[in-house]
């Protein structure tokens, strides 16, 4: 289906000057026509920017109505003054959208320790209200305004029947690089039409992320500024969702965020893989996200596949790194669905098959078997490339 806002969302992005490009857009607003029950999920590092010490405070709630979002200068590691900026940039959105301050929510994503230009940022936001639609264009202009290093914008929907009422999510998401759980340098807003009410909706956020944005890595750096937000104004109607109901609507952002979190990786700057790591047969889930999360993790790993190199060796032993005891003579290992590896010992191969298989397509699948239980668990990642390395290197030089 085409990507569209649910019902009572608006969204706009514009250029304020934060970013050099006057092509790119640097500052987004969503804004809901009704209040919205509202629920983040937010890095776990303990550095974190003050739009995260904000929306934690004002999260959970059933009255927010608008996100912000600014891009180049990510408000991290600045400060009291940072914290008074992020408090002033929902004030702002208030005065220009006839709301409340704490009806507003904060993100922020770019350059750590350097202070929002206030002076860009302000008359930003009143352009950006000025702008505000339900179209198409909108809800795109909306993403392109959350880009830091992303080559594309990410916006995934869902259309679905709960309750004899048609709901609609639709998640926004920024990222490319410094991705490492728990979370990684990105953003998400999912907005849907749905009835829901706050416990639900929280629980339903951080179990979606578990499943998603936990799932992925591309460097291993946990960011200062990590933010899934789920906003559910109810504008579709019909009862607040339970039971069967609620869980037809969270399998469904369960598959947003799934899908938002894929582009993430596959959006990796520099990288020409993106890398599916499933590990089954493990005696619990964590067990096996632990597993799939150092293999992904694995420079070697990683360089083996930017080289379409079908190194077995370096995917089993970073499984036999990973902290979690099973039987190395039960491991068999399959790439692209060719068997590399079986009950222990290696097993003979096209190598040269295996490596045209990795070079002919951006997806590369690494298959683990175990034998300790009945868990299995699904990581994304990249490949490391001598590209990454010189756009990190020069990202802020």
């Amino acid at each position: 289906m085409s990507h569209q806002l649910p019902q009572g969302f608006r969204a706009s992005g514009v250029y304020t000057g934060v970013k050099r490009d006057p092509q790119k857009l640097d500052l987004s607003l969503i804004v809901s026509e009704r209040p919205a029950v509202a629920t983040g999920v937010y890095t776990q590092n303990i550095v974190c920017g003050a739009p995260v010490t904000l929306n934690r405070e004002r999260t959970p709630s059933n009255r927010v109505q608008a996100v912000v979002i600014n891009s180049g200068v990510a408000n991290a590691c600045t400060g009291q003054q940072g914290y008074r900026d992020a408090v002033q940039m929902a004030a702002e959105v208030a005065q220009a959208c006839q709301l409340e301050s704490e009806q507003v929510l904060v993100m922020s994503t770019g350059l750590i320790g350097e202070l929002l230009p206030m002076q860009k940022i302000c008359p930003g936001i009143a352009a950006a209200a000025a702008q505000l639609d339900a179209t198409d264009a909108a809800l795109v202009a909306a993403a392109e305004g959350m880009m830091t290093t992303d080559t594309q914008h990410k916006i995934r929907s869902r259309e679905i029947t709960v309750a004899g009422q048609k709901i609609l999510l639709t998640g926004l998401a920024k990222g490319a690089a410094m991705i490492g759980p728990n979370m990684a340098t990105m953003l998400a807003v999912v907005l849907t039409d749905a009835r829901l009410d706050v416990a639900a909706a929280q629980v339903g956020l951080k179990d979606a992320v578990d499943e998603s944005f936990n799932c992925i890595s591309v460097d291993g750096h946990t960011s200062t500024s990590d933010t899934v937000l789920l906003l559910a104004n109810g504008a579709a109607g019909g009862p607040v969702l339970s039971g069967t109901e609620l869980g037809k609507f969270q399998a469904t952002l369960v598959e947003v965020c799934e899908d938002l979190a894929q582009s993430i990786p596959a959006d990796g700057e520099g990288a020409s893989h993106l890398i599916t790591v499933e590990v089954h047969g493990c005696q619990s889930r964590e067990a096996a996200i632990k597993i799939a999360k150092t293999v992904a993790d694995s420079p070697l790993v990683k360089t083996a596949i930017a080289g379409n190199d079908p190194n077995w060796g370096r995917i089993v032993s970073a499984a036999g790194y990973a902290g979690i005891a099973f039987d190395p003579a039960q491991v068999s290992l399959l790439v692209n669905g060719m068997l590399l590896y079986e009950r222990g010992a290696p097993v003979e191969f096209d190598a040269g098959a295996v490596s045209q298989s990795i070079a002919a397509d951006r997806n590369t699948a690494i298959l683990l078997l175990l034998d300790e239980g009945t868990a299995s668990a699904r990581f994304w990642t990249t490949d490391l490339t001598t590209e990454y390395v010189r756009l990190n290197a020069d990202y802020h030089t």
